[in-house]
């Protein structure tokens, strides 16, 4: 696969990616070559998965910022037990700030009294979460996203954001045996949105020429909670990555040739 052909691949399945972000397709397309190689995205396979869960999280570049406008009643429906009545969620509809401190605080690290659940709302390619969420990805890539988080939006830095949450959350091991349901359960915590990734996916492995999606049930695993889902790789994911022999044979025969094709474009 080269550069070109993931250009046309995102062009494609993404027509409206700069919307939001001008020149963010541009962006990625440009950091690919080098952030795969750094976080051993080195087949199609796996390009394809990262890609999924991106597109299903930022919303093919439409929804690039957590949308925390809600109305009461919607409130009621997601949080039941922090607006157990229609009362009690009023004075945060349409406060986006509010609700987010309301909801956010006194978790992922963000501090009770403080604007954190407000600066640390989900944004950028994999949605990065709450304070810990940006102090692990600062950590992973170098980049000073707990002091600017806004960093994660920027066209340069976009992808490899979402490619470093999909390590941190110990993704690797599950696409690597092409199970798109261990792969959602690590990085969303749950299985939410699970029909709308094995779409993306089936699309991206068409777009590759990796052929259809794999569809069959994730071994169990215990996933992390949505406030702590960008934990860093755990043991049971180490073990299932020993556990594929075949999958890590794949990535050394295919890592030259992917990177040279990209080198070459």
């Amino acid at each position: 696969m080269s550069q070109s052909s993931f250009d046309e691949a995102l062009t494609r399945l993404w027509p409206d990616g700069d919307r939001r972000i001008a020149g963010l397709r541009a962006g990625i397309v440009a950091a690919a070559p080098g952030v795969f190689a750094k976080y051993q995205i080195t087949t199609p396979l796996l390009i394809a998965h990262v890609m999924a869960q991106i597109s299903h999280e930022c919303g093919a570049g439409r929804d690039v910022v957590e949308n925390l406008n809600y109305t009461a009643t919607r409130m009621m429906q997601v949080w039941p037990k922090r607006f157990p009545t229609l009362a009690s969620a009023q004075p945060y509809a349409g406060n986006p700030r509010a609700l987010a401190n309301k909801v956010y605080n006194g978790r992922m690290g963000n501090q009770n009294g403080s604007d954190d659940g407000w600066i640390f709302r989900g944004r950028g390619a994999a949605q990065t979460t709450g304070r810990e969420g940006y102090q692990r990805l600062a950590k992973a890539t170098g980049l000073d996203v707990v002091g600017d988080p806004d960093l994660v939006l920027s066209p340069d830095h976009f992808l490899e954001c979402g490619v470093a949450d999909f390590i941190n959350c110990g993704c690797l091991p599950f696409a690597q045996a092409d199970d798109v349901t261990g792969v959602t359960r690590r990085l969303n915590g749950g299985a939410i949105g699970l029909a709308e990734r094995k779409a993306w996916l089936a699309k991206w492995k068409a777009a590759l020429g990796q052929g259809a999606a794999v569809t069959t049930d994730a071994p169990v695993i215990a996933a992390p909670s949505r406030a702590t889902r960008q934990e860093p790789a755990s043991a049971d994911a180490a073990s299932t990555a020993s556990a594929q022999p075949a999958a890590a044979s794949l990535v050394a025969r295919f890592a030259a040739v992917l990177i040279a094709a990209f080198r070459r474009t």
